[in-house]
């Protein structure tokens, strides 16, 4: 039996999509060119074919439901995605161009990524670029966001493609002079008697993550007169002499071998995060996502510079 879906099945996915953005089947039907009847029957049939409700109807208004806001954002992703097919083939062309949207961790992206898509941009006239920041996930699909890079382990894989980038490692570190001044911890619970750097997220101190003698996860609450959201700033405030922080291994590798800093409790606190290239998932990925992706991949795969 065929998977292939009806041509009326993708009629009533268009139906649906424009009754949703126009709250209503009469604002729908000119985009249409079809009567509200029709528009109503469509979604009907769609309905029927799904077994959910889509649409909540009342006399005055049309709403979609929480079934309906999932697959709203799901068809809109696939009918663009058909759009710039159709825009590529009636072009003649598979270069990249339209706007591509990107989501970044903050320090690993603004370091390593941009430079990337900016050589893409600078290569591919008609492609644009919209870049956020952010430490914490998106919802790529609701969010029109083409493709992310992500730190740590994918939670939320349902929809989405991934391609892995490589891991990104820790360290806790100090200044020399501030551990001769106050001791250099010979245990995670010594930790408890110093100036620990926390990173602040939504106002509360991260734990700090590490693995215990048996091989068991642990986390390690810390707090301390000195809170910043930022992991480049912290190194700052650790070169400064402000105490004891964790950071990115990579960030601070050049002052490690310059004896600037120095590790703490080594090999304890330096767990693997998964760096992710993470997209959603399309048969017909655009030739701008694909370019980004290659682009990525080419330039880090092999040996990417946050794996140090």
């Amino acid at each position: 039996m065929s998977s292939i879906p009806s041509l009326d099945s993708y009629s009533g996915v268009r139906a649906f999509v424009a009754v949703a953005e126009h709250r209503g089947f009469a604002a729908a039907a000119p985009m249409l060119g079809l009567s509200p009847s029709a528009v109503g029957k469509a979604v009907a049939r769609l309905e029927a074919r799904l077994g959910v409700r889509l649409l909540a109807r009342t006399t005055r208004s049309v709403a979609l439901t929480e079934d309906g806001r999932l697959y709203h954002a799901r068809c809109v992703a696939a009918l663009a995605g058909l759009a710039d097919a159709e825009a590529e083939l009636r072009q003649g062309r598979s270069e990249p161009s339209g706007l591509l949207r990107v989501a970044l961790p903050p320090l690993l992206g603004r370091t390593f990524v941009m430079p990337v898509l900016l050589d893409l941009v600078a290569r591919w006239p008609a492609l644009r670029l919209e870049a956020s920041f952010d430490a914490a996930p998106v919802d790529l699909t609701a969010g029109g966001v083409d493709l992310a890079v992500r730190i740590g382990r994918l939670d939320d894989r349902a929809g989405l493609s991934a391609r892995p980038l490589g891991v990104q490692r820790r360290v806790v570190c100090a200044t020399p002079a501030y551990l001769d001044a106050r001791g250099r911890p010979g245990t995670v619970q010594d930790l408890a008697a110093h100036d620990c750097l926390a990173e602040a997220r939504d106002g509360r101190p991260a734990p700090w993550p590490y693995v215990d003698a048996d091989g068991a996860a642990r986390s390690l609450a810390v707090d301390g007169r000195v809170r910043i959201g930022d992991a480049q700033m912290l190194a700052q405030a650790a070169l400064a002499g402000a105490g004891i922080a964790m950071v990115p291994r990579w960030l601070v590798a050049e002052d490690l071998v310059a004896g600037r800093l120095e590790a703490v409790l080594d090999g304890v606190f330096d767990s693997p995060l998964p760096v992710s290239l993470v997209w959603p998932r399309t048969p017909w990925p655009s030739a701008r996502l694909r370019a980004a992706i290659d682009a990525l991949v080419d330039r880090y795969a092999a040996r990417p510079p946050w794996a140090v």
